[in-house]
């Protein structure tokens, strides 16, 4: 199977170097075209959203994990709308499990599962590896932890947050979370805190206090809910055509193919759990959310570090078959051409999102769910202390 798609791949890279592209009608200019185009990448570097997700990962939270799972595409969604001075922010999200009895004692049964990341096929496979197990519930460890392991920006326009989920007591464990909050003001993080249950059963365990001492927003949910999703007539097409997205990622780099191959590998097991989660996670891939700058030879020549380092021997060498002869030029104006079937197939697809949302909208339905819907309230309250705006 791997061979095939190998084989797909150059066959594919040949008929790009060789002749003109077409997607659906939208004419694709030529290798020839572009080879003398000068390559424009932006000098300023947007402001950073950062999202700290801390779960609880003790035996009665799987429905909490799967929410996480199936919902992660709909905040990917809400967040490529946030501006700030007139440039898209940059997402990137963290991962951190705690109150498993898998984990180490000497640890607080805390587990940083992810640093901060961009890679949103990475940040949904680990998502999905996480397993439930009965444990002690450390709420002020784990915020310690965050804080101290994790690399927090420190810009003006930064929106630094930390989201803790879980069901037992917020006061337990050797660390006060008083003492852990108190640093999270110190590094302009703010700490939201959302209780799996009863509103008056969190405001008693004090999940609440947490919250106001952390700036943030308490928030309360049946964790046990299954995510709801409305099927439209749209879906299938969206569906169609991110698989025709997936086809414009050129591999480069020691992870590349493995990378390539994850992508595709996360369509599957997103669409397993939901089908129109998968359309949400294709809606999200054809968001400015879903950079692959590190694998992907389109995204590297868009992003100033990834191309400057990009053209190593050692790089080079690990593209398909089909480009490692071929000269700089002729690299950088190939990946021109794929950019632009990569934006029509994107657009494409934007376009029939804005039809399924309308569709919805016409039958009166909702698609909210709990995890995502708590957390996008928060984040859009708290990016106005600082100079965001949502489309």
């Amino acid at each position: 199977m791997k061979n095939l798609k190998t084989l797909a791949l150059s066959l594919s890279i040949a008929a790009f170097l060789s002749c003109k592209g077409n997607t659906q009608g939208n004419q694709i200019a030529t290798i020839d075209e572009f080879i003398e185009a000068p390559v424009i990448i932006a000098n300023t570097k947007p402001a950073t959203i950062q999202i700290a997700l801390l779960l609880d990962t003790s035996n009665s939270m799987d429905g909490l994990i799967d929410q996480a799972k199936t919902q992660l595409w709909d905040i990917v969604n809400k967040m490529s709308s946030a501006q700030c001075n007139d440039q898209q922010a940059l997402l990137e999200i963290a991962i951190y499990e705690y109150g498993n009895s898998r984990l180490s004692a000497n640890d607080g049964f805390v587990r940083e599962v992810l640093s901060f990341s961009t890679d949103l096929d990475l940040i949904s496979k680990e998502l999905f590896s996480l397993r439930t197990n009965g444990g002690e519930e450390y709420c002020g460890t784990v915020i310690d932890k965050s804080l101290k392991h994790l690399e927090w920006k420190d810009g003006k326009n930064d929106l630094k947050m930390i989201f803790i989920a879980g069901n037992e007591g917020f006061n337990q464990g050797s660390v006060p979370f008083s003492s852990s909050i108190a640093q999270a003001i110190e590094k302009d993080v703010t700490v939201n805190t959302i209780f799996c249950g009863d509103w008056n059963t969190g405001t008693q365990l004090r999940w609440k206090e947490g919250a106001v001492l952390g700036k943030g927003e308490y928030m309360n949910l049946d964790h046990n809910q299954k995510s709801t999703y409305v099927a439209t007539p749209y879906d299938d097409e969206i569906l169609e055509w991110n698989k025709k997205l997936n086809n414009t990622y050129v591999y480069y780099g020691r992870q590349g193919e493995d990378k390539k191959m994850a992508q595709v590998q996360m369509d599957e097991m997103v669409q397993e759990a939901s089908i129109q989660a998968n359309v949400k996670r294709s809606v999200a891939k054809s968001s400015s959310n879903y950079r692959n700058s590190t694998w992907d030879l389109v995204d590297a020549m868009e992003d100033e570090e990834a191309r400057e380092g990009f053209f190593k021997s050692e790089n080079l060498a690990t593209l398909p078959d089909s480009l490692r002869n071929k000269s700089k030029k002729e690299i950088t104006a190939f990946a021109k051409v794929k950019k632009q079937e990569r934006t029509s197939i994107q657009n494409k697809i934007q376009e029939l999102n804005k039809k399924r949302d309308n569709y919805i909208k016409k039958q009166s339905l909702s698609e909210s769910n709990g995890l995502e819907s708590a957390m996008f309230q928060a984040i859009k309250k708290q990016s106005s202390s600082k100079e965001y705006t949502w489309d």
